[in-house]
């Protein structure tokens, strides 16, 4: 992608040409390569680069027309520009977006860089080499269905009218894995881990291989549970995947719109146990996917959602924030409609407990380590969720494989019956986030 400085002088021109006198543009482009490996053999190989530019023009009346393109050089912006001309004359006349009055801040100085991507015959050897250990860790271990290894180099940009520009690149490595396993008589068992770094060099390939190993293995000897309530903990994962879910309760645009368990007045109420805090932290030092611009060029920062268990924040974009008089927080998406999405999440505890658990001493409580079926298992309007999950019944240290079950709630009762909140967090794709102990949830066995 052409340097932000040259896109915008050719943007300027295009526009003065055309007699558009304000508009901006934000466009990002994707290198990445990723391949898969089925006993010891290539199965896919995949690579793409795609580039993807969004323009917005604002005409005399103050309505917006919004245009896509792949294109910044002078032939495709001018087209862009033209095209975006012609549908402000379509915008909508209510709540017209307008520029971030943050978008030329300052960024914060730290800056990720891209890094040298691997050669393909490499990541295939590192991945046919992890697949076989994998399989060796145990005899039931029959196949590695699912597994891959990628690199992902991304650019971005965004610049507007009144001389906003901005530039940031970043490189990715991630690996997946997830194993499934063969024993007559039984049910197959199944188990997966993610890791993700800068760059392949420091990706925890054998750390991804010791956890998925461990965890299926773990799955063998299962057993049913009998249906009732439980003292559930949540891995780091099934815990961010349930926020995730419900993240409508902090999202400015779904409040505005409706469609949230929240309304403007949540904010300053207590949601959650006082042992809960969560922020969005886009910069986090454990971000491999660290951005320091939204797609309005508003500044991403740190942001409490929750500080012991009060809804201190939402997320915005330039155009909530005008709404509910308030800052923008770096969270915009532009489409054909400005959108808000989280980040990255730091979940953490927010005092030091008066009481802890372990689950080295306690009894009956279900770990779950993994819950599916979000898309259909979860009512997001109602807060309701019932979902399949992977985990384990544990005792005094000792954990048993659940055969099959179901765990059933409402996401607002869950956060309020939170008793624990564990010290050590863990990396996810989401965000970084401790195990979470909730008082009670129903689980249904099969």
């Amino acid at each position: 992608m052409s340097d932000v400085a040259t896109i915008a002088a050719i943007a300027k021109d295009k526009a003065q040409a055309l007699g558009i006198q304000k508009f901006d543009v934000c466009g990002s482009t994707v290198d990445e390569a990723s391949v898969q490996v089925d006993q010891g053999e290539p199965k896919q190989v995949k690579a793409s680069k795609r580039s993807s530019v969004m323009v917005r023009v604002w005409n005399e009346a103050n309505t917006v027309g919004v245009t896509t393109t792949s294109e910044v050089d002078e032939q495709g912006l001018e087209l862009a520009l033209k095209t975006a001309q012609e549908a402000s004359a379509f915008g909508a006349k209510e709540y017209v977006p307008d520029f971030s009055p943050e978008a030329t801040a300052a960024l914060d100085t730290t800056q990720s860089e891209l890094v040298p991507q691997a050669e393909i015959a490499t990541l295939i050897d590192n991945l046919v080499q992890t697949e076989a250990k994998l399989m060796d860790a145990h005899d039931a271990i029959s196949g590695v269905p699912y597994n891959g290894l990628a690199q992902r180099d991304a650019q971005r940009f965004y610049l507007n009218s009144e001389g906003a520009m901005r530039q940031e690149a970043r490189s990715s490595s991630s690996v997946y894995l997830y194993s499934v396993t063969e024993q007559e008589g039984k049910r197959p068992r199944s188990a997966g881990a993610y890791r993700v770094s800068q760059g392949l060099d420091q990706l925890d390939i054998e750390g991804c291989l010791q956890e998925t190993a461990e965890k299926t293995i773990s799955h063998l000897n299962y057993q049913p549970i009998t249906s009732g309530k439980y003292r559930v903990v949540l891995s780091a994962e099934a815990f961010l995947s349930l926020l995730g879910a419900f993240s409508n309760l902090f999202n400015a645009q779904s409040i505005l719109d409706n469609r949230s368990l929240a309304t403007v007045e949540s904010l300053g109420t207590e949601i959650a146990s006082p042992l809960l805090s969560v922020a969005d932290d886009a910069l986090h030092a454990d971000n491999v996917g660290k951005t320091t611009f939204d797609d309005e060029g508003t500044p991403t920062r740190r942001i409490p959602i929750i500080d012991k268990g009060v809804l201190t924040h939402f997320l915005h974009s330039s155009g909530t924030a005008k709404r509910l008089d308030a800052q923008p927080t770096g969270h915009a998406n532009l489409g054909a409609k400005v959108t808000v999405g989280p980040h990255f999440y730091h979940v953490f505890a927010a005092s030091t407990p008066e009481q802890t658990y372990s689950l080295e001493t306690a009894e009956n409580v279900v770990f779950i380590d993994d819950v599916q079926a979000l898309h259909a298992g979860v009512k997001a309007l109602q807060g309701s969720f019932s979902l399949p999950f992977d985990g384990w019944l544990v005792n005094k240290g000792e954990k048993i494989s659940i055969e099959s079950a179901t765990v059933a709630g409402d996401f607002r009762d869950l956060l309020t019956s939170i008793i624990y909140v564990e010290s050590e967090a863990e990396l996810t794709p989401g965000g970084i986030c401790p195990r979470i102990w909730v008082d009670e949830l129903s689980i249904t066995g099969e």
